[in-house]
């Protein structure tokens, strides 16, 4: 069997798992919320369509929000995010989010150094109170390579098919590598609690990054019924955040 035949059997049997867990999230009224950062480029929509790909469409929910309006800048920050929280039985995955104030705003000088210092003090807070209203969330970095990044960017803006992953923050993303690799290991750091720890997933190849994403989704459901048969999330890929990461070579520099 070809490794893409492998890949496609494994993404299969997974992606019926991530059915049976939906399935119990519905009857038992789970709210589960998932996060999705990264640089650009780093395989985070390709990871999400994978995950709902078979999903209930009127469970599940996926939130990519466009920039602020004035008056949405004027708002405490984290309202415009809780609107789109999960409600019973709902799964909802935000394909970048909050994190924004943490990486591309401060980078790009979208909001200021006050307004950035505030976030990270206050995310660890607002993690912890959904986590005790009883939100099952997971917050996943996908962290690549600046070779990789520069190879996905060229091949995107060489296809046609991917005009609308196109953004202009494409230009900046290699010039402001090291602005963004500051601004991740701050992030990281300052924000990895106990109640909502970062999970973070070397994703210099897709295929192997979206499986050990599933895997851990499914494994973090602790239910022994639906995770039998799925392989555990292999570590090479795929572990919990810890600072000796960005000096050993686990994240990217």
């Amino acid at each position: 069997m070809t490794k893409s035949a492998d890949y496609d059997e494994e993404l299969a049997t997974l992606q019926l798992a991530l059915i049976r867990l939906q399935q119990k999230a519905i009857k038992d009224g789970w709210k589960i919320l998932t996060v999705f950062e990264g640089r650009d480029a780093a395989g985070k929509d390709g990871a999400i369509s994978r995950i709902v790909e078979h999903l209930s469409r009127r469970n599940t929910i996926v939130a990519a929000l466009p920039k602020p309006s004035d008056r949405e800048r004027s708002e405490w920050y984290f309202k415009r995010y809780v609107e789109w929280l999960p409600a019973s039985g709902e799964t909802v995955l935000f394909n970048r989010s909050w994190y924004n104030r943490a990486g591309v705003e401060p980078v790009m000088g979208f909001c200021t150094p006050e307004q950035h210092a505030q976030f990270l003090k206050d995310v660890p807070a607002f993690e912890t109170l959904l986590v005790d209203s009883g939100v099952r969330y997971v917050k996943f970095w996908l962290d690549i390579r600046r070779d990789t990044q520069a190879e996905r960017l060229k091949a995107r803006a060489e296809d046609p098919l991917k005009a609308f992953k196109i953004s202009p923050l494409d230009a900046v993303a290699q010039a402001k590598w090291d602005d963004y690799t500051a601004a991740r290991d701050e992030m990281l750091t300052r924000t990895h609690t106990e109640a909502a720890p970062w999970i973070c997933v070397r994703a210099d190849h897709k295929k192997a990054a979206r499986l050990n994403i599933i895997r851990w989704l499914l494994h973090a459901a602790d239910d022994r019924k639906l995770v039998k048969g799925v392989a555990k999330p292999d570590p090479e890929v795929i572990f919990p955040f810890e600072v000796s990461a960005l000096s050993d070579g686990r994240l990217a520099r």
